[in-house]
């Protein structure tokens, strides 16, 4: 087992707070988002050597998988995660004319597709994928302003995915003006005056615009589910669905990929047209994973891909000779609560804290757990974890 260090990222929709709370350090005022525990190349962990702290990514070369740990004090991008064609050539295509793999517009670091599952660590808040036809219709038709009109005829003209797909490209192509954005979102906090609201899209709107003033994904907001995870539920992102997390802290798992192509709702670079071009076919939502037991103590939360799956371990006295963990290949473990001891299949021990994690590859053998407290493990599943069934979350 090696213990990690992994790198903090500040974007700007992070919290002050939270992962620093978490990691049992002070707050610097500088708001931190993401911690990213993998080898990708943008920030790949650190582990001990001989001569001082190595790049994880040197000593075991490419993880398939990533783990994050991710904090939204207010709403992330709206965005898309490219598929593997789209990758493969768009990072084929960076890569030939030089684009630096740190510049700003650079869309995208890596080959690899992104789909990835969240796990909620407190109430976590996203908008994923679009509403029903007929949910849309009634959202923007109880709007009595030109914009929300005109959106409403367009798409009761030509109905479903690809109508609905028609709106956002409207929408992004030609955005609306700030007093359009400003006009919609009056209309969305009058109705929720009233006592009126659709599923919480006015409340969402108007939300966001307290964010991201005059944004177009203000407006995109009304046309997405909006979701709420309780801690301890986990729900998969595939690629090609539209999503912008909103507020909460939760841990990611994902293809070890980078690749995000954003419409709205950021400071960052905008690829509105290839966005539009990365939407797959379908009423895409998110999906609840339903754990599968392992043990006596353990959750395994697959949504049936090759690269990545994630076990949670309550470790307590009720099992004084350890919980044991899923899987005996390559692993992060990271403690996401209490104090527990790490057992390696030779003996070896690490005592984790909140916040602090590991590697283990097939020379550990497998884990145990012990004392009180939780970790959680990234890691490539088996076939029979590859069956976990998904349902529908909305």
């Amino acid at each position: 087992m090696r213990r990690l260090e992994s790198s903090r990222r500040t974007y700007d929709w992070g919290s002050t707070d939270d992962i620093p709370g978490f990691l049992g350090q002070p707050p610097d005022g500088e708001p931190v988002a993401e911690v990213w525990m993998g080898t990708h190349a943008l920030a790949p962990s650190r582990v001990a050597g001989p001569d001082g702290p190595r790049s994880l990514r040197d000593v075991v070369g490419e993880l398939p998988f990533m783990l994050k740990l991710l904090a939204a004090a207010r709403p992330l991008s709206l965005q898309v995660h490219p598929g593997s064609d789209l990758a493969r050539t768009g990072f084929d295509a960076e890569e030939s004319d030089g684009v630096p793999l740190d510049a700003a517009h650079r869309v995208f670091k890596d080959p690899h597709p992104k789909p990835e599952m969240v796990l909620a660590l407190t109430t976590f808040d996203t908008l994923v994928g679009f509403r029903p036809t007929a949910e849309i219709l009634r959202i923007l038709e109880a709007l009595p302003v030109p914009l929300a009109r005109e959106l409403a005829d367009q798409l009761r003209s030509a109905p479903g995915f690809a109508g609905i797909v028609d709106l956002v490209e409207r929408l992004v192509t030609q955005p609306p003006t700030r007093a359009e954005v400003a006009e919609v979102v009056a209309a969305c906090a009058d109705a929720k005056a009233k006592g009126i609201d659709i599923k919480r899209a006015y409340l969402t709107a108007v939300e966001v615009e307290g964010h991201h003033p005059g944004d177009v994904g203000v407006v995109i907001s009304l046309l997405l589910n909006r979701l709420t995870l309780q801690p301890g539920e986990a729900a998969y992102l595939a690629t090609g669905i539209i999503h912008a997390h909103l507020r909460g802290m939760c841990l990611e798992v994902m293809v070890a990929s980078d690749n995000v192509l954003r419409a709205g709702l950021t400071s960052k670079h905008l690829e509105p047209e290839r966005l539009l071009r990365c939407l797959e076919g379908g009423m895409s939502r998110l999906a609840r994973v339903e754990p599968q037991q392992f043990g006596q103590s353990t959750d395994v939360f697959s949504p049936g891909l090759r690269e990545f799956a994630l076990s949670i371990t309550q470790s307590s006295p009720a099992e004084p000779h350890g919980a044991p963990l899923p899987d005996q290949g390559r692993r992060i473990v990271v403690c996401t609560g209490g104090t527990v001891e790490l057992v390696n299949g030779q003996g070896e021990r690490e005592v984790l804290t909140r916040g602090q994690a590991v590697y283990a590859d097939a020379s550990d053998g497998a884990l145990l757990a012990l004392g009180t407290g939780e970790v959680a493990q990234a890691y490539t599943p088996t076939a029979e974890d590859r069956a976990t069934p998904l349902t529908d979350l909305v």
